[in-house]
């Protein structure tokens, strides 16, 4: 085979080892970045956080409110949830509506205060003055 195309296949080979190892590396960032914490990690976080009278507002079929149940592992069966989509997802339910839930997951704190989004553990025990161990 002429060396340039030797060269060239070199070339090829190292660019798709390359390729393999970013697509390896993304690979394990993303199960690290969305694997659930151990069980147990957030339960007294979870039950503190019940405790108040801070809501979690969302719909089963809300991605970003799976996302927030995924920050808190197992504990999330814990977490002060209100379901605000009817069961057909047609619609929002009558609670919801009157205290205007517009998006999902919203959090609503003691003092009063909104939040939307996905909520990081440590900043949701900061507002509601829940201890995150």
């Amino acid at each position: 085979m002429p060396e340039e195309i030797q060269k060239s296949l070199r070339r090829v080979k190292i660019a798709l080892w390359i390729l393999a190892a970013v697509a390896v590396f993304l690979a394990i960032f993303l199960y690290v970045k969305t694997a659930p914490p151990p069980n147990g990690t957030y339960d007294a976080l979870a039950k503190c956080i019940a405790s108040t009278t801070a809501k979690f507002y969302g719909a089963f079929w809300c991605p970003h409110c799976a996302d927030q149940k995924r920050e808190f592992g197992d504990a999330a069966k814990y977490l002060p949830y209100v379901e605000c989509s009817l069961p057909d997802a047609s619609g929002e339910t009558a609670m919801c509506k009157a205290i205007g839930i517009g998006h999902y997951p919203t959090w609503i704190f003691p003092n009063g205060s909104r939040v939307e989004g996905v909520i990081p553990p440590a900043e949701l025990a900061n507002k509601t003055g829940c201890l995150l161990q």
